[in-house]
């Protein structure tokens, strides 16, 4: 397993990007601009992690910027950690195995969702290319939040 990031949402990027850039001294290595989803995710690295970073995309900071939200109560500012795992099916049988709910299963054969007991979201990526789509996860549904 490998830690990838750590995401957050913020009212006002610009503010957020004076904060943590200008202010606090992380460096911006990715910039996504979605138009359809109406939302930017700003990735920033720690100035001694910008090289690996920008090749394994990851340790990083996720801003997310919602175009249409402007506040955020009751700590949804705060989104998810990410991990990446060699085997999502496999990641996501021992977690079920030992009792967790898997939120979001991994029907992509790329992405699940799970929660710590004190409902903070992880999300798992697979590593390298998306696992063939299989069973009994492509037809498993959402399970609560994440």
């Amino acid at each position: 397993m490998e830690y990838l990031h750590t995401m957050v949402r913020v009212s006002n990027l610009e503010q957020s990007l004076d904060f943590f850039c200008n202010k606090f001294g992380l460096v911006e290595v990715r910039r996504i601009d979605n138009e359809k989803g109406r939302f930017t995710l700003v990735f920033l690295a720690a100035s001694g992690d910008v090289e690996k970073a920008k090749d394994t995309k990851a340790p990083l900071l996720e801003l997310t910027y919602n175009w249409d939200e402007s506040e955020y109560a009751g700590g949804r500012n705060f989104g998810h950690l990410a991990y990446r795992v060699d085997d999502i099916y496999e990641s996501c049988r021992k977690l079920m195995d030992a009792g967790v709910t898997i939120n979001r299963p991994p029907r992509d054969g790329n992405m699940a969702f799970i929660k710590t007991p004190d409902n903070i979201s992880i999300e798992l990526l697979q590593r390298g290319e998306p696992k063939p789509v299989q069973e009994p996860w492509a037809s498993m549904p959402n399970t609560g939040t994440w």
